[in-house]
């Protein structure tokens, strides 16, 4: 795994871990080096990351819409920033250019990404392995509604296995790197596998 997607908050949050932990993640992609590829701004958790990975020697690729540049949040002294015309086409670029996701703690934006990343390994639309850092837990909650959808019958228990979560972001790239590639067929013969 040479390039990681990390998707995170424009702001800090209310707990200084997190920024402690966006910093952890960004100087372990460095240390592995592994390029981060993330939505380019300068802000919030989404800075951070990326300090800490050119901090630590590594490269940080951002991918960021014209309507954020004139907003004047664009990272700009990233190895590399691509400006691209709205979200879906940021969105995409982001997906292609990466071999592997991570959600740390952030907003609406962080969940939306993380849930059509999710919903594509499901489909088939990719293979690339998922991962949540877990910082103070800040996913309990939605790995127990993930767990409660798939009790209810929406989601299959296997694709529970696509999320993989660690509070540690060292460990959770360890996990991320061994387990590779995962594959799923959601729909054999025009049914929903089982």
């Amino acid at each position: 795994m040479q390039s990681v997607c990390v998707y995170c908050g424009s702001s800090y949050g209310t707990r200084p871990e997190y920024k402690v932990g966006a910093a952890a993640l960004g100087k372990a992609l460095a240390e592995r080096e592994i390029t981060l590829i993330y939505g380019g701004g300068r802000v919030g958790l989404m800075g951070t990351v990326a300090d800490a990975v050119l901090a630590a020697g590594g490269k940080a690729v951002g991918i960021i819409p014209q309507l954020l540049v004139d907003k004047e949040v664009a990272h700009t002294a990233l190895t590399e920033l691509h400006v691209v015309p709205d979200m879906h086409v940021r969105k995409k670029q982001m997906a292609d250019m990466a071999e592997g996701f991570i959600a740390m703690p952030g907003g609406g934006g962080t969940l939306e990404e993380l849930f059509e990343v999710f919903t594509w390994a499901q489909l088939g639309y990719h293979d690339k392995p998922i991962g949540l850092l877990n910082i103070e837990g800040f996913y309990d909650p939605l790995i127990a509604m993930m767990q409660h959808t798939a009790k209810e019958g929406f989601i299959r228990s296997a694709y529970l296995d696509l999320l993989q979560s660690d509070r540690d972001p060292v460990a959770l790239l360890d996990t991320l790197r061994s387990r590779g590639r995962v594959t799923l067929d959601k729909w054999a013969n025009g049914r929903e596998a089982v």
